[in-house]
């Protein structure tokens, strides 16, 4: 009879984690989580062997380990540049999991010219150098350094934000909250149209559970995770509003003084942030579990059934005062502002109207242009809204 193949998964009990111990013993994995044992979860049976320390700790590490060696070991938590030595003689596959975050611009995407990241952000763009300002950023870098230092043949995951069950922090619960109370509309950030890519948690434990396998083509390699496609806020809003049987107002106003709007943003510029994950198909044959749309309808559902306390230390943590009077005065100065805007512009007299440019359109006149665009130019027109 051959021995199963015995597995170590450092940390295992976050969103992902339980799916990626379980997707293990369906390999035929024996599995040991190393973790601090203050999140234990139901989701992972009797049959998993559990080592409590602390994985930011390397001698205790070291010594609630003894002198065990495993095939395969899973760092999905704890101190990964400590981690990795320590375990470097132990495994005869490691796979570990880092962020995104590493791009140079991720952070500060000023720093770029032309201003902003490529949209798709190749596997590989440059990193943050030594002098980035984000010296959590820099250590990124320096831990994806230390991995394949020790572990050559590794495979290195890049997670990008995560959304779905179980989140320490959802940051989709600003646009769940918004419609649970049914807030009439949603302010934007230039129209909603920032797309981020994200990654269902299923879909980035499907991603890890590949790499586990060790494909030869993705030996000593580090690769992104994430949706096959990413949807911008303003779909994502659309999505929210649909299965919560609810719809909002877009209302889109200039970066600069959409307040409301920055938390759904993340950044101080509303620019891309899209992951190119070609590589990660090719090598890891990577395919999403579940569908976005049908991925953000379950995060949704999850969040509804299982709500942030309001008011509480998680929602503070979100960065979002839901100063829903606040919202209503900002609104309220936007649309009559554009009232006046809207005076200005319709006593310009255009000598020539500037067209689309397209080749369906010509040079003549397009039908129904100009009525458009006044109704869209209407304080009172609402933007493209997230009908239910």
């Amino acid at each position: 009879m051959t021995a199963r193949q015995s597995a170590l998964v450092v940390g295992g009990t976050g969103p992902t984690g339980p799916l990626v111990v379980n997707g293990l013993i369906e390999r035929g994995f024996d599995v040991t989580i190393l973790h601090t044992g203050r999140h234990e979860t139901e989701l992972i049976g009797p049959e998993v062997r559990h080592i409590h320390t602390d994985p930011f700790d390397g001698e205790a590490t070291g010594e609630a380990l003894g002198g065990e060696d495993f095939d395969l070991a899973v760092v999905m938590y704890g101190r990964l540049r400590m981690l990795v030595q320590l375990l470097a003689e132990r495994c005869d596959h490691f796979v570990s999991i880092g962020g995104v975050g590493v791009y140079r611009g991720f952070g500060s995407p000023d720093d770029l010219f032309p201003f902003g990241m490529p949209v798709p952000l190749p596997r590989g763009a440059p990193l943050v150098g030594d002098g980035e300002e984000f010296r959590k950023l820099r250590m990124i870098r320096v831990t994806e350094e230390a991995v394949f230092e020790h572990h050559p043949r590794a495979i290195h995951l890049r997670y990008p934000q995560l959304y779905g069950p179980r989140q320490p922090l959802p940051r989709e619960w600003p646009l769940v909250r918004r419609a649970l109370d049914r807030r009439p509309y949603l302010v934007v950030a230039d129209a909603g149209l920032t797309v981020k890519s994200q990654g269902w948690i299923g879909n980035a434990a499907h991603a890890t559970l590949l790499a586990c396998d060790a494909p030869a083509a993705a030996l000593g390699g580090i690769y992104n995770v994430a949706d096959s496609s990413a949807l911008s806020i303003a779909q994502i809003a659309e999505v929210v509003a649909d299965e919560l049987d609810h719809s909002f107002e877009l209302v889109s106003l200039p970066y600069d003084v959409a307040v409301p709007a920055r938390p759904l943003v993340g950044s101080w510029s509303t620019t891309h942030r899209v992951l190119d994950i070609g590589p990660t198909m090719r090598d890891l044959g990577y395919r999403d579990v579940l569908a976005p749309v049908d991925a953000w309808r379950a995060a949704v559902r999850w969040l509804a059934d299982n709500p942030l306390e309001r008011g509480g230390a998680l929602e503070q943590r979100l960065g979002d005062p839901f100063d829903y009077e606040g919202e209503d005065r900002l609104v309220a100065a936007w649309k009559d502002a554009r009232r006046d805007f809207d005076e200005a512009i319709a006593s310009i007299e255009w000598r020539s109207e500037p067209n689309y440019g397209s080749a369906y359109v010509g040079n003549r006149s397009n039908p129904g242009v100009s009525e458009k665009r006044e109704h869209l130019n209407s304080a009172d027109a609402p933007t493209k809204p997230a009908t239910g």
